[in-house]
């Protein structure tokens, strides 16, 4: 192979330039080089015109050379234009498939460029630019997305229609879905029916619409594309059936849940005797038993070598428990008065020892938080808590109940067949459950949900009941859902996408930038 034809290969977009050299300058790769045709065509007019003006030197950046950063100098040639009804007297030549006007960059290097700033928006793009070796700086990618055209209106047949979040809880906007491409056709600014009205105005031709439940879109649809066929998306049917089932179960959670055992109230422990209670006591025994004997108070005394006074005490005490306090340490407690109240409170429940102390408090008595913690200490210490049957979530609940029935664990099984044997109104919710999950996979709306909505507004059960009369609402759109094939997936996919290129730019991007990304990125 030639050089020639190496170059040809290697450099296909400079078929129509003559290079004159080629030149290294750090890590640039310096092309010089001029145009071969001798003649160019004039943009205004399209006559073509061989008598040149002057020439001047164009820099033009180029896809990277082995890592390196490439600049062609281009010789360009400012032609006449010999047309007397042309209003540009003069033009300067483009070449093709390599230059346009006012560019810095060729059409290859532009287009690998708005590659990645769609891809990566502004900072992560020109980051991987960088790596490139065609480096551009982060405003200029976004100026990129911004001068990028719309895509060409295409009558759509099915429309996908749904909202996003601009600023969550306060802006939303509209995603238009073209159903059959599954490719977006349109970002609306808000969320309101007379946008969605006048774009289908503007774009006539649509037969289906896929939607959510929301208010606004089937005024919108109703208004612009009134004899298109409307869909209901089955994903928010069951979302709101969940929903409605959840509020059920908890309501109905006295009846499902297990029954709480009987807690036996607290008792107070026993308290080893300390060693001041075995030594009275001991006292006791020995003065009792001298006086058994005859023996008189002085010859008490003389015979223990015990203060007479203490002799005397013990001598008049009859039994050893009038000397024995409650407390190891022979002392009263402030507590001792209010032993009575405290355990009648555990038992209730109430084992913190904080709150506790602050009803002690409002009581009246002055007493430590240490010292009601301690007590609190001993009486759980002393008392194990009933062991209770684990009670499921609502939530867990709600859950098993909707899943299908060949997905359940053995746990979710059982646990749902002991709360509908303890429940029958949940027994009941759960068969009208399975028979709308039945319509809604297998596509049977035509044939049975005129039935099952009938089934839900006689029952006993008000959040089914309030479920179907949301149904009757939008019952058309509802029924097409249920009976149709077509539903609102693609749409949900690409909202999943917005948020995506939204956490790209961090919510720094204007909707425009947004909406050229939403259209373009694909």
């Amino acid at each position: 192979m030639s050089v020639a034809d190496l170059l040809a290969v290697l450099f296909p977009h400079f078929v129509r330039l003559h290079v004159e050299s080629v030149r290294v300058t750090g890590r640039t790769v310096r092309i010089q080089a001029r145009g071969r045709e001798p003649s160019a065509i004039c943009p205004g007019c399209g006559t073509e015109s061989i008598r040149v003006h002057s020439r001047y030197e164009r820099r033009i950046s180029d896809t990277a050379v082995s890592n390196q950063q490439c600049v062609l100098h281009l010789r360009v040639r400012r032609f006449f234009c010999d047309s007397t009804g042309c209003v540009k007297k003069t033009f300067a030549e483009q070449i093709p498939d390599l230059t346009f006007r006012h560019g810095r960059s060729t059409l290859s290097l532009r287009t690998i460029r708005e590659a990645i700033a769609l891809a990566l928006g502004g900072r992560a793009g020109a980051r991987l630019a960088e790596l490139q070796a065609i480096g551009v700086g982060k405003d200029a990618l976004l100026r990129l997305i911004r001068a990028l055209p719309d895509p060409e209106p295409q009558p759509v047949r099915a429309l996908g229609v749904d909202d996003f979040a601009l600023k969550r809880g306060h802006n939303y906007g509209t995603i238009l879905i073209d159903m059959d491409s599954r490719r977006p056709v349109d970002v609306l600014p808000e969320r309101s029916a007379d946008s969605l009205a006048d774009w289908l105005t503007a774009h006539p031709g649509t037969e289906i619409i896929c939607r959510d439940r929301a208010h606004c879109y089937a005024e919108g649809a109703d208004r612009g594309a009134g004899t298109a066929t409307q869909v209901a998306d089955r994903f928010h049917l069951w979302k709101n059936l969940g929903e409605a089932t959840e509020r059920l179960v908890k309501r109905l959670r006295p009846q499902w849940s297990p029954p709480t055992p009987e807690k036996e109230p607290a008792v107070l422990p026993d308290k080893p005797e300390g060693v001041r209670a075995q030594q009275a006591r001991e006292r006791h025994a020995a003065v009792h038993a001298l006086m058994a004997k005859g023996v008189n108070h002085t010859g008490i005394v003389a015979e223990l070598g015990w203060d007479p006074k203490t002799v005397r005490r013990f001598m008049r005490a009859k039994d050893p428990e009038e000397l024995v306090t409650g407390s190891p340490t022979g002392r009263r407690s402030l507590l001792d008065d209010h032993t009575t109240y405290l355990i009648a409170r555990f038992s209730e429940g109430c084992t913190s020892s904080d709150r506790l102390h602050r009803e002690l408090r409002e009581r009246g008595l002055a007493v430590s938080e240490r010292t009601v913690r301690r007590f609190v200490h001993d009486l759980k210490r002393n008392n194990h808590p009933t062991t209770r049957p684990p009670v499921p979530k609502a939530r867990e609940v709600t859950t098993a109940v909707l899943t299908h029935p060949d997905n359940r664990t053995e746990d979710d099984r059982v646990t749902l067949k002991e709360v509908r044997d303890r429940c029958p109104d949940l027994d009941a919710a759960c068969d009208l459950i399975a028979r709308f999950a039945d319509i809604l996979v297998h596509l049977r709306g035509q044939e049975k949900l005129e039935q099952w909505t009938t089934d839900a507004e006689v029952g006993d059960l008000p959040e089914l009941r309030g479920f179907a009369t949301g149904l009757r609402k939008d019952w058309d759109a509802v029924m097409a859902g249920l009976s149709l094939h077509w539903n609102s997936g693609p749409v949900e996919g690409h909202v999943n996408r917005i948020k995506m290129l939204k956490r790209q730019m961090y919510g720094r991007a204007k909707p425009d930038l947004l909406r050229k990304r939403i259209l373009l990125c694909h």
